[in-house]
């Protein structure tokens, strides 16, 4: 039972992540080359979106990363320093 859920998920999350990177490679690839009254550009965001959101959303992952490291790291010293003295 518990494999058909995984499959489910799995499914589901190619599905998102397929369309997000079409949506994304379209808006990124092909608009620009759209003329600015064309009804399609309604679906998009302003361009200046298509780069500061993937740079925020990597400055907002690298420090959550940096900052679980270092939480560890702390944490791993202290336990340490507990054991050797």
């Amino acid at each position: 039972m518990s494999q058909i859920n995984d499959k489910a998920v799995g499914a589901a999350l190619l599905g998102v992540g397929s369309f997000v990177f079409a949506y994304y490679s379209v808006w990124t690839l092909v608009i620009p080359f759209v003329d600015k009254d064309h009804p399609a550009r309604m679906l998009f965001p302003p361009q200046w979106y298509a780069i500061a959101l993937p740079v925020f959303l990597l400055v907002v992952g690298a420090t959550a990363i940096f900052g679980f490291l270092s939480f560890v790291m702390l944490k791993s010293a202290k336990s340490a320093a507990k054991k050797s003295t």
